[in-house]
């Protein structure tokens, strides 16, 4: 069997984990127009705050060079 490096794993591992991030957006989506009528501060904080941080996330992976495959 073939060794694979580390760095896939660490990229695989990343790229499930913001795939998954991603999905917990759908639903907020398909309820968007609901939630403005509820209370419209809450539902655009809610997912503003989400977006923050998944960025930081990325910013953050970046930063330690998690998706360069040279090194």
């Amino acid at each position: 069997s073939a060794r694979l490096s580390i760095k896939f794993f660490l990229v695989a591992i990343l790229f499930v984990l913001f795939d998954i991030e991603v999905v917990f957006l759908y639903p907020w989506a398909v309820n968007y127009r609901e939630m403005l009528t509820a209370n419209a501060s809450l539902a655009l904080g809610g997912i503003v705050s989400f977006l923050g941080i998944l960025f930081v996330g990325y910013v953050y992976a970046l930063k330690k060079r998690a998706f360069d495959w040279k090194s």
